[in-house]
């Protein structure tokens, strides 16, 4: 049943939000090194971007680029990776204030305004607040509004009650298909309720969060990349993997999407078991025997050829984002860890192992990221969503004593 939060009900939650992160804020010592190659990053990725821009086909997002073949690999605007671009776009004028940013910003804002309406993808998330989301942050619009209102709802009609979880992928009508990469798109339900009062959004995100806590992760808390339902019990029909080693495996960025995506539950709801399950996902990745030293996992962290195995830029993006924002949230021990691991990240990430030379590259920032290697797709190249998340990851640093 749905239902109108009334405004003193909002004022009230968003002050004890705030009263409890100011509680629970830590202050930590930044590296003036890395601080000073940081605003490098950002002046060579300004540059970087406009590389891209200048070789993107209209109505194209960029995907990735192979430097075998020296070509730009685009796709059209419903491809999951479509709001990352213009996502990046608006990160970076945030910190550069570059008007020709903005520019192509808006641009690719106009061509991907009509994946509001999408209902047959689970990563409206990805697509539409990465996108819209940052610009209502910059600029608030109330085009913008309804645009990420309308994507909330579209989001919410893959939601199975019977189930508790959205579907991720379509398939037969006996499998009902999750992945884990979905926590990722629970964060737009948060902002419709917010922007709402409509708390069917939030209800939907707590559920699919805690049917995935129950189902997606072992004991070790590690987590399976896919959970085939049954539709009309809820029951678990099968775990597997897509793009990790083996069923058993842990691919490297299935953990990176499940440690961002409870802490962001975190945040949204202060139920502690969303932070105890961060903490313990990260307490698998980062004390995992197979994390090299630098901090980039391996594709898959039992990948069979390790110490020889592609290492995935993009899963150490994420990581850092995820324990960036963290590290905030108590005054335990573990949050130097997680400061620690993440300031290691970005150090690696900016050396020249990962970050691209100006003007190579075909315009992206980081080299290495690994997409599905099993499928052959996507292996060793720069990806959409490694540049979005290393970005974030820079700006969190940046503003790490700040509260927000």
């Amino acid at each position: 049943m749905k239902y109108r939060l009334s405004f003193f009900t909002t004022i009230v939650y968003s002050i004890a939000f705030c009263f409890a992160a100011a509680a629970q804020h830590a202050s930590f010592r930044q590296d003036k090194l890395l601080l000073q190659t940081i605003g490098k990053n950002f002046k060579d990725a300004d540059a970087q971007y406009k590389v891209l821009m200048k070789d993107l086909p209209p109505d194209r997002f960029p995907k990735t680029y192979d430097p075998r073949t020296n070509k730009l690999e685009t796709s059209n605007s419903g491809w999951w990776c479509s709001g990352f671009y213009p996502g990046t776009l608006l990160y970076l004028y945030r910190q550069t204030k570059d008007e020709v940013l903005k520019t192509e910003a808006n641009r690719m804002l106009a061509s991907l305004e009509k994946e509001q309406y999408n209902k047959n993808t689970h990563d409206l998330g990805f697509m539409m607040y990465c996108s819209f989301g940052n610009a209502e942050k910059i600029e608030p619009q109330p085009k913008y509004k309804e645009t990420l209102i309308n994507s909330a709802k579209s989001l919410s009609t893959r939601f199975s009650p019977k189930v508790g979880c959205i579907k991720s992928w379509d398939s037969k009508p006996s499998d009902y298909i999750v992945i884990i990469d979905n926590m990722m798109n629970l964060e737009l339900l948060f902002w419709a309720t917010k922007a709402t009062g409509d708390s069917s959004f939030y209800k939907i995100a707590v559920a699919h969060a805690n049917t995935t806590m129950k189902n997606h992760f072992r004991p070790d808390y590690s987590s399976y990349h896919v959970i085939n339902y049954n539709p009309e019990t809820g029951a678990v029909q099968q775990k597997r993997t897509a793009q990790g080693a083996a069923d058993e495996s842990a691919w490297a960025r299935g953990q990176a999407w499940g440690l961002y995506g409870f802490t962001v539950m975190y945040r949204e709801t202060k139920d502690k078991k969303y932070l105890d399950q961060a903490r313990h996902i990260a307490s698998f990745i980062l004390q995992n025997p197979n994390l090299p030293k630098d901090k980039i996992p391996y594709w898959d962290f039992n990948a069979p050829n390790i110490p020889n195995a592609l290492r995935d830029a993009s899963a150490a993006a994420v990581m850092a984002s995820a324990l960036l924002e963290l590290c905030r949230y108590s005054n335990q021990k573990d949050n130097q860890l997680y400061f620690n691991s993440a300031q290691t990240i970005l150090q690696t990430l900016s050396s020249p192992a990962y970050k691209a030379k100006p003007g190579t590259n075909g315009g992206f920032i980081l080299e290495h990221s690994v997409g599905n290697f099993p499928g052959k797709s996507e292996v060793d190249v720069p990806l959409t969503y490694a540049d979005y998340y290393f970005v974030e990851a820079m700006l969190r640093y940046q503003n790490i004593n700040r509260q927000y």
